[in-house]
């Protein structure tokens, strides 16, 4: 049985992303912190639904609870796009 792992890539070292998220994905982990501690999807339900193995959303859920400061500069940083994008006026 081939055991595939994975790792946190930082928003620093990673070329797709500028926040944290799981190798050899697009999926952020405040994507999967989302979606299990604020919706309340199980974690095997993540898993299944964003084809990833279920070490990948406990792997994911750690880095967020370890790395609080980072986590909670990432969302600022996501408020603040949001908010600018709200202000930019339509094209007529």
């Amino acid at each position: 049985m081939a055991v595939t792992k994975h790792r946190i890539v930082s928003g620093e070292e990673s070329e797709i992303h500028d926040e944290p998220h799981i190798e050899g994905s697009r999926v952020t982990v405040l994507h999967v912190h989302e979606r299990v501690e604020e919706r309340g999807l199980r974690p095997e339900t993540v898993a299944d639904r964003l084809n990833l193995d279920l070490a990948d959303v406990y792997e994911a859920l750690a880095y967020y609870h370890r790395n609080p400061e980072e986590m909670q500069s990432v969302e600022a940083h996501r408020q603040a796009v949001a908010e600018g994008s709200e202000t930019l006026e339509k094209p007529e």
